[in-house]
């Protein structure tokens, strides 16, 4: 199966305009990499770039794709909805502009009850342009 011809929809429960993952481009645990391009009108744009704000959220839900690919397609159970703990040594390098693709690189630390822990990295090509630590949380609610 190619990993970019899963509609990202079916593994997480935000929706455009909302929707800052284009594509899970690989998974091979402990890393998982998306892609996502930078589109005027974006709820996170602003005079043609991406605020620091979407950045994060980007990584956020890069995060959550890779636990809805699990959830789904390794465990063939529901999508369930998550959320960011914590957030530490968040930094942003630069801000992309429109029609700038986003590589968004997360590897998992640790994972326990629910609770995960990852690096995240933005790459605009050979660049990395931002970069935090996340612990989310999953909860035993279904995505709607």
């Amino acid at each position: 199966m190619n990993l970019s011809d899963i509609p990202v929809t079916e593994l997480l429960p935000q929706r455009p305009p909302f929707l800052l993952v284009d594509n899970l481009l690989e998974y091979e645990d402990p890393v998982t990499v998306t892609s996502f391009t930078v589109r005027e009108g974006g709820v996170f744009v602003v005079d043609g770039e991406m605020l620091s704000a979407g950045l994060m959220e980007n990584m956020a839900q890069s995060s959550a794709l890779r636990i809805g690919y699990i959830n789904k397609y390794i465990r063939h159970c529901a999508v369930k909805i998550g959320y960011i703990g914590n957030v530490r040594n968040f930094k942003v390098l630069r801000t992309p502009k429109v029609g700038e693709t986003l590589r968004t690189k997360i590897t998992t630390v640790s994972e326990v009850f629910g609770i995960t822990l990852v690096n995240a990295e933005i790459w605009c090509g050979d660049e990395m342009i931002a970069s935090a630590s996340l612990k989310t949380a999953e909860v035993d609610k279904e995505a709607e």
